[in-house]
């Protein structure tokens, strides 16, 4: 049985039919923006690897670092044990954040960092004597992870609520915020969708412990972008209503969106924070649920004492080690400068494609570029173009839409952006 023909029978796949698992790749070598099949093939990897690949592949820095690591401790407990790796990544994160938000939480994925927060909230709140307070307010097009309580807080409609309906929580949904980024801000709450939010706190707010949600950014909601000033009036509500305020920075921290963290965009900062993807460049899984002291002190001085959560590979030094070269890499600063040039290219080259049938709409923001259309696109149809084209897509929905390592040079996007407006035209 061939390596492929193994694969399709017994090896399932993220959202694929595991009886039709449809065409697939195989992938022998990674490097820079490059992926190479086993039968030599390369393609692009528009995709960063779901996001997350923001220097590329094997980058030196990383790969040097994790292999001196490897060396010398691939892994030890957390409980009562800390390492160099954990607290030199710590100090970064720290310099890095806004002032305020510096306890750290390490987690082992994405998913899990929401569930910490989730929890955090609970637990902070229930420290205070407001043992109401256990549910979560977001807004509609969201997507904060699979896992179960991350889930709950999805979308309701375009999420996984229908097919595990009875089974999940029940949250406080509003209306994702109207008004796109770069329009006009309208000050009326009801025109700038304040108003919903206003409404629930107002009517809910006693029950509600947190309002979490992706700032400026829904990314696997349907790669929405929406204006920075809502999170300003959101933040105001819910310190009005003792409601804390998460956000979600998994897909848009480190740069993605032409600022360090989308947060940046509105000026502000949450009581929570969850990182992950990019913090280890793609490189090993690693996540962060971060705080404020005021957070971590509660629950600190609470009954219980201590907060009820600790992953096995919690800190695992590896993942410090590739966490602390990734962000070394960004505080050298040449992301910022990446970052605006693809931009600026995508918006060029990501233009042509608003004439044609069947393309609802074309934006960019930062190093993320969206072709969304008026009906769901076929993401197979890209899986097999991808060695003709060179391009590594993989729509969801209806977008079309890359997201590309910083390093990309031109040339190499120039192939991303003209792949994505052919597959748009055969897609129409």
């Amino acid at each position: 049985m061939t390596p492929l023909a193994f694969d399709a029978r017994h090896l399932w796949h993220p959202y694929t039919n595991v009886a039709k698992p449809g065409p697939m790749h195989l992938i022998a070598e990674a490097e820079g923006v490059w992926l190479t099949r086993d039968d030599g093939v390369r393609m692009i990897d528009a995709m960063s690897s779901w996001w997350c690949a923001i220097h590329g592949h094997r980058h030196p820095a990383i790969t040097s670092a994790m292999a001196e690591q490897l060396g010398r401790m691939p892994h030890v407990m957390f409980g009562g044990l800390t390492h160099t790796p954990a607290i030199e990544l710590g100090r970064k994160l720290v310099a890095m954040l806004p002032e305020g938000l510096d306890r750290i939480f390490y987690c082992d994925s994405g998913s899990v960092s929401v569930e910490v927060a989730l929890k955090m909230a609970v637990q902070y709140h229930k420290a205070r004597g407001r043992d109401a307070k256990v549910g979560f307010a977001t807004i509609r097009g969201g997507y904060h992870g699979d896992t179960w309580k991350a889930m709950s807080v999805c979308d309701p409609v375009n999420g996984m609520h229908g097919l595990f309906r009875g089974a999940l929580s029940i949250q406080h949904f509003v209306p994702r915020p109207p008004v796109a980024f770069g329009a006009p801000w309208p000050e009326d709450p009801a025109q700038n969708g304040l108003a919903a939010l206003a409404q629930l706190l107002a009517e809910q707010g006693e029950k509600i412990a947190a309002l979490i949600l992706e700032p400026v950014v829904q990314g696997a909601g349907g790669m929405y972008f929406y204006h920075p000033e809502w999170l300003r009036g959101a933040r105001a509500l819910c310190d009005a209503h003792d409601v804390l305020v998460i956000f979600d920075e998994i897909a848009t921290g480190f740069g993605r969106t032409g600022e360090m963290f989308a947060m940046d965009h509105a000026g502000i900062a949450p009581d929570i924070l969850c990182l992950g993807k990019a913090l280890t460049g793609g490189h090993i899984s690693f996540a962060a649920t971060v705080a404020t002291a005021e957070v971590a002190h509660t629950i600190g001085d609470s009954a219980a004492g201590v907060f009820m959560h600790g992953p096995t590979y919690m800190a695992n030094p590896l993942a410090c080690a590739a966490g602390c070269a990734s962000l070394g890499l960004l505080e050298a600063g040449a992301w910022r400068g990446q970052v605006a040039a693809i931009a600026q290219q995508m918006q060029a080259e990501l233009a042509p494609a608003r004439d044609l049938p069947g393309v609802a709409d074309v934006r960019v923001l930062g190093a993320i570029g969206v072709i969304e259309m008026a009906t769901p696109v076929d993401p197979s149809i890209a899986h097999r173009l991808a060695p003709e084209t060179g391009v590594w897509l993989r729509p969801f929905a209806r977008n079309i839409y890359a997201m590309p390592p910083y390093t990309i040079t031109p040339e190499e996007l120039r192939r991303v952006t003209s792949a994505m407006v052919a597959l748009a035209g055969g897609a129409a």
